[in-house]
């Protein structure tokens, strides 16, 4: 009978991400250019939401965009048509996804050494993949880590994914003008993920109506002062 031996590799792999990711949040601080790693489940909104967030925070913030998605330029053109700020697509192979090394290499290609595009960037938000599991898993470098809910998901998702809420310092729970329509009990969701995660900050919000919008401004303007904006 053969013999089966069983390796592990997690713990290096991941040991590795975090070195890489440490490098990438140092290089980003030195230039002073606040990440944001926003993730979600697909049809959350995410796409919505952000950029009524870049057209409020746009005049007053150079921003950028990078979009991760396993096909199609569709959200980057999409921010970038609705807001008019520089998107990037970053297509991943079909992983369910991004790490610190692919965002690396994406940044090589975004904002080459030299090129002073980092340097005139106050906010670059990452638009992870959509998706409620692995995206938890990988430190992408970014300052923060944005996490969006929608009401018509439910309030359980705490329940269900709680590595992705114990990873956020800020759940956005979004669509909130479909209250009146679907079984979502709002105090319920803010104890579950606050009992996974007590720093988290939870804000309400809608892109349609604009309600949190302004709120969610002003989460950004205090993160990015924290890293020594030019502003």
């Amino acid at each position: 009978m053969g013999t089966v031996r069983t390796i592990k590799i997690e713990e290096s792999v991941f040991a590795d991400n975090t070195s890489s990711a440490e490098a990438i949040r140092r290089m980003l601080t030195d230039k002073k250019t606040t990440m944001l790693n926003v993730m979600s489940s697909p049809g959350s909104g995410k796409t919505t939401l952000l950029t009524a967030l870049v057209n409020k925070l746009k005049d007053e913030l150079a921003i950028r965009v990078m979009d991760v998605d396993i096909e199609s330029t569709l959200d980057a053109q999409r921010v970038a048509d609705a807001t008019g700020v520089e998107a990037l697509q970053i297509h991943n192979g079909g992983l369910c996804h991004i790490d610190a090394d692919m965002v690396t290499r994406a940044l090589s290609q975004f904002a080459p050494e030299g090129s002073g595009v980092l340097e005139e960037t106050d906010l670059l938000i990452l638009e992870n993949i959509g998706n409620l599991v692995c995206p938890a898993e990988f430190d992408t470098g970014a300052h923060r880590n944005v996490m969006i809910l929608s009401v018509p998901e439910g309030d359980d998702k705490p329940l269900k994914y709680p590595l992705m809420f114990s990873v956020s310092d800020l759940v956005l729970i979004s669509k909130i003008d479909t209250m009146d329509f679907f079984d979502f009990d709002m105090d319920a969701a803010k104890n579950r993920i606050l009992r996974l995660n007590p720093k988290a900050e939870i804000l309400p919000v809608s892109a349609k109506t604009g309600e949190g919008i302004d709120a969610v401004c002003d989460w950004v303007r205090d993160v990015v002062k924290q890293n020594g904006s030019r502003q």
